[in-house]
């Protein structure tokens, strides 16, 4: 019997659409409920839920026979962000906050906004990305508001050296396995950010260079803040 290939997604297609809305009202709700008796346990449901996203993924691929390097080792910049988010609401630690927070917001979110999917509804695979995709932003602008984990002194320059000593982990790994973690090899397919980098190898050190800028754009509103007080 022939194998009944998934719907092609489409940016902003009706699917695209429904999890923007529903991403923005999970993050109101979740906000709510941070100041009733019951904001402790949203707090460690959204971080079971990305802590459980990899060993999700990997049944997901598995049955959907995509099971590679590529899809099953939690190396993506995303994948950091939903590790470091689900220990962040499960403890509150600084590090794990400020993670979640830059990663969340100047990676994962430009995902959510510029998929590069090819599965749609209802395909395993497209809920488990949006669940990512959606999930790690709600918890980057969580951390900093109903937890009041702001980014500290420092923080720049600290997850920047985070940043590029992962992204040397992930070249190796590229290099050894053929994979293409961080689009370091290859562009994402749709359209993205990455079009306006330059070519192959050079985007990679813009990408690095555009960290800075977003890293310091996001660290900017506490520093302001502080100086203030």
């Amino acid at each position: 019997m022939a194998r009944i290939m998934p719907p092609a997604f489409k940016p902003y297609g009706a699917s695209h659409q429904v999890v923007l809305v529903i991403t923005v009202v999970l993050f109101v709700a979740l906000l709510l409920l941070s100041r009733t008796r019951h904001g402790v346990v949203a707090e460690r449901l959204l971080g079971s839920l990305l802590l459980a996203l990899w060993p999700a993924g990997l049944v997901t691929h598995a049955i959907n026979g995509s099971f590679t390097a590529q899809t099953v080792l939690p190396l993506q910049y995303c994948d950091i962000a939903a590790i470091a988010g689900g220990i962040a609401l499960w403890t509150h630690r600084q590090f794990c906050c400020e993670i979640v927070y830059f990663f969340g917001i100047a990676g994962t979110l430009q995902g959510l906004i510029t998929p590069a999917l090819i599965y749609d509804f209802p395909d395993g695979r497209f809920f488990h990305f949006f669940t990512l995709h959606g999930g790690v932003p709600i918890t980057s602008f969580y951390v900093v508001t109903a937890m009041k984990h702001r980014p500290l002194p420092g923080a720049v320059p600290r997850m920047m050296l985070f940043s590029i000593a992962w992204y040397a982990v992930v070249a190796v790994v590229n290099v050894a396995l053929g994979t293409n973690f961080a689009f370091q090899c290859t562009k994402p397919p749709q359209a993205s950010l990455f079009d306006r980098l330059g070519r192959w190898p050079w985007y990679n050190f813009s990408a690095i260079g555009l960290g800075v800028v977003f890293y310091s754009v996001l660290y900017a509103p506490f520093a302001f803040r502080r100086i203030r007080r």
